[in-house]
């Protein structure tokens, strides 16, 4: 299918083959060599996150090379285990690595993906999925994994490492404006088994527990429901009109024409109104941990 532009500048574009280039060969490099730092010092994953302040799974993920290790990791990294000055020299390298790979996106998802970082709102309204900026690691690779036709391995592994490098405006300061309307139905669908759907929820209680985000359920039981025709995203860039988004089934949408955009505001806001409250939508996923 070729690109397809209209009189109001929408874009639809379909998926070409991946270039992955040699940003994520770099991080799975960087990666390579604080794992062989950390077991040289006897360290376990754990032991090591909890001298520089990170979790487990991700220190697991920056050894992996599946997400960018923060300017301030390498450095605590290069004194923890004395690497003279190895980590901490190529800080530069990943800051610049990191606005490339933030680029390393299917090219239908990049007319949106280039506004999230300078948004100032984001709304979506989810049917079918978790968020991507919600995803945990795994359950995006669960996602990925199972897609068809099959991907590359090493293909997996960058659109993880992408979609993980996009949460990294959830907290930055000043933060945008959040919002998330998600359909029932996805807090149910198990996607990579049961310890994967438990963390994924737990990801999506802690988020919604965060000052200024708010997650909303809508419920399966509504007689009414104005969100059918399928998900969507209203986002804000600083200083410019909203924008909408869709996607399906690799092609995407970008939408700049503002009667359109207001109708999607109509029904976002009619979506909000019908679903759970942000404290019962908490109230909710705590209850379905707990049954678990």
């Amino acid at each position: 299918m070729a690109q397809r532009n209209n009189d109001s500048d929408d874009e639809i574009r379909p998926e070409p083959p991946e270039d992955l280039g040699e940003v994520s060969d770099f991080f799975r490099a960087i990666g390579k060599q604080i794992k062989l730092l950390r077991e040289q010092a006897g360290m376990t994953q754990k032991e090591y996150g909890e001298h520089v302040g990170y979790g487990e799974q991700l220190i697991g993920s920056v050894e992996r090379g599946t997400r960018t290790p923060q300017p301030e990791l390498l450095v605590a990294t290069d004194k923890l285990f004395n690497a003279g000055g190895m980590l901490a020299v190529t800080k530069d390298d990943v800051i610049n690595a990191r606005k490339k790979a933030r680029m390393r996106y299917p090219a239908w998802f990049r007319g949106y993906v280039t506004l999230e970082p300078v948004a100032v709102e984001i709304h979506e309204y989810s049917l079918f999925a978790v968020p991507g900026l919600l995803q945990t690691e795994a359950h995006a690779r669960a996602v990925y994994g199972m897609r068809q036709p099959l991907l590359a391995e090493d293909v997996i592994d960058q659109r993880v490492a992408s979609r993980l490098a996009r949460q990294e405006i959830l907290t930055n300061w000043p933060r945008a404006i959040f919002s998330w309307v998600i359909d029932e139905s996805v807090l149910l669908r198990p996607l990579g088994g049961w310890e994967v759907h438990r963390e994924q929820l737990q990801r999506l209680l802690d988020v919604g527990r965060m000052r200024g985000m708010s997650i909303q359920i809508m419920p399966l039981s509504r007689t009414e429901h104005p969100g059918m025709g399928g998900p969507f995203t209203l986002i804000t860039p600083k200083g410019r009109p909203q924008n909408g988004y869709i996607e399906a089934q690799q092609s995407s949408r970008l939408i700049t024409d503002q009667e359109e955009v207001r109708i999607m505001n109509v029904r976002y806001n009619a979506l909000r109104a019908q679903a759970r409250t942000p404290q019962e939508s908490v109230s909710m996923v705590e209850k379905m941990l707990g049954e678990q």
